[in-house]
């Protein structure tokens, strides 16, 4: 399996103390006007997904989705997650880059 490029971001922004994850804390970062980001795993409830998307587009949050839970937690260092956020304003836009590449090569992808 290739290296994701989305994950390793994620995963840096984790490190560097910027991912809060966890519906409840992605939930307060977005209430709270912290969260720049918002990513629910692919493999989220539709409940979740639809929670977070309204939300995001409520309060003008960038929203995706993307890989499975495993996965979400596993580049957190988390055994696994249905969401998280990133803190950090350039960190995300980092992420964001990243992501939109995975949407143009994957054809439009899944936002």
């Amino acid at each position: 399996m290739k290296p994701d490029k989305v994950l390793a971001m994620v995963g840096m922004a984790a490190r560097a103390g910027a991912v809060v994850s966890g519906e409840f804390s992605t939930e307060r970062a977005v209430k709270s006007g912290k969260a720049h980001l918002v990513i629910a795993a692919v493999d989220a409830s539709e409940n979740t997904k639809k929670h977070f998307s309204d939300m995001c587009a409520y309060r003008k949050v960038a929203y995706y989705e993307y890989a499975q839970k495993e996965q979400l937690g596993g580049c957190i260092g988390k055994e696994y997650r249905a969401s998280l956020a990133i803190t950090d304003g350039q960190l995300s836009q980092a992420v964001i880059k990243r992501l939109k590449e995975f949407e143009q090569r994957n054809h439009g992808g899944n936002q």
